[in-house]
């Protein structure tokens, strides 16, 4: 069921990833890792699809959610190499619309690290088409904040997308998914789309989630506890959990059903915070950049400068919204000790690893100190729990060879 090449050196993490495809933990999935420039793994296997009944393939596309962060997060990093974008100045600099019912001192970096407090709709996700970005922004910008913008994180799971998308398209002109494109994409031949063409759509892997209802979310009976019998990380569970933010990070729609994130509409937007479509391949090669000069064939995506200040940890929890956690954000980028494998293996492995991982599982991240560019996907969203179980393993067997 596993095709691809794999570097004899890594059998051990060809036998994990055979393993969860074999064993049926994962309908479909593919890994892809480059060392010091060269790809090393590139492996994929089983289903594209429930019935599994279509083979996955060395091209198949699949949603990656927030692991798009991360790509957007490299879009935005260029453009403050290139001198066009100050993280220090306020988003009404560039977005004068957005400064308004208590966001006027909201500044570029509050946006990029989630402290902006404007982690939700507050009346709701706008219905209608995915792809009429005006009306999500305008709804965004409109609104006030949860709370006073850069004194608390709190993950902005879906809103981030518009948000900074916004401020990519005030600042270059381009939407994110054209500038991506034609800016990196293209050039460095990555096979990675934010707004995906209806003529990939034959590639696209279906994916699997779990209905709202059936998601199991942890600590529950921490909301009757005392704080005094509490250690501080879980009084700040409790207190996260209590405030629901959560919920409203994690927004539904009650017209969308459990299946909407393989419809068309959702597929041809451009959500930058959460529907960019790639291969495990395309992942590994963006990340294998950055980690290796930022680089390649002549062509930069930004200096070495750029991406070092880009992930020095510019908030670091906790997180009101991921019930407390003390993850780490750079600008746009997770960081090591971040709610998957990007922090799971950190700081024992390495304190330098960046990235995003995704609600369905998959993960990428870059090591500039190894050299490694990572990424992982799949098609079976599981429950919190086990969300990253498949990439935790592959990781650590990868950083058992590589020391």
């Amino acid at each position: 069921m596993i095709k691809g090449y794999c570097d004899p050196k890594f059998q051990k993490v060809y036998d994990a990833f055979s393993n969860v495809i074999t064993s049926g933990f994962e309908t479909g999935a593919a890994l892809a890792i480059e060392h010091q420039g060269k790809i090393i793994i590139n492996l994929w296997g089983g289903h594209q699809d429930l019935n599994k009944t279509k083979a996955w393939e060395e091209d198949t596309l699949v949603n990656v959610f927030s692991v798009t962060k991360g790509v957007t997060a490299t879009c935005i990093s260029r453009l403050i190499d290139q001198g066009k974008l100050d993280p220090g100045k306020s988003v009404g600099y560039y977005w004068p619309e957005y400064s308004c019912n208590g966001k006027e001192d909201t500044k570029v970096s509050d946006l990029l690290c989630h402290r902006a407090a404007m982690f939700g709709f507050k009346d709701g996700i706008p219905s209608g088409s995915f792809q009429d970005w005006d009306k999500f922004i305008q709804s965004l910008q409109l609104q006030a904040p949860y709370r006073k913008p850069g004194i608390s994180q709190g993950y902005h799971a879906l809103t981030f997308g518009w948000l900074v998308g916004e401020l990519i398209r005030r600042v270059d002109g381009r939407s994110v998914g054209r500038y991506f494109k034609e800016e990196i994409a293209d050039p460095l031949n990555i096979d990675f789309h934010i707004g995906l063409a209806e003529s990939e759509f034959r590639r696209c892997a279906e994916m699997l989630m779990i209905a709202r209802d059936d998601i199991k979310l942890p600590g529950e009976f921490l909301r009757y506890v005392p704080n005094f019998f509490l250690p501080q990380r879980l009084q700040n569970f409790k207190r996260a959990l209590l405030s629901g933010d959560f919920l409203e990070a994690f927004q539904e729609r009650e017209e969308d059903d459990n299946n909407y994130v393989n419809s068309h509409d959702w597929r041809m937007a451009e959500i930058p915070s959460a529907n960019g479509h790639g291969t495990a391949k395309s992942l590994a090669i963006l990340y294998g950049i950055l980690s290796n000069g930022c680089s390649r064939d002549g062509i930069s995506i930004m200096s070495e400068a750029s991406l070092q200040y880009a992930i020095t940890p510019h908030s670091s929890g906790p997180d009101s919204v991921l019930f407390g956690a003390p993850i780490k954000f750079g600008l746009g980028y997770e960081l090591a000790q971040g709610i998957a494998t990007v922090g799971n293996i950190s700081p024992a492995l390495n304190n330098k690893m960046f990235g995003h991982a995704g609600v369905g599982g998959a993960v990428a991240f870059g090591d500039p100190d190894k050299g490694i560019g990572y990424g992982f996907i799949c098609n079976q969203q599981h429950n919190p729990k086990e969300l990253y179980r498949t990439s935790n393993m592959l990781t650590a067997e990868l950083y058992s060879i590589i020391s």
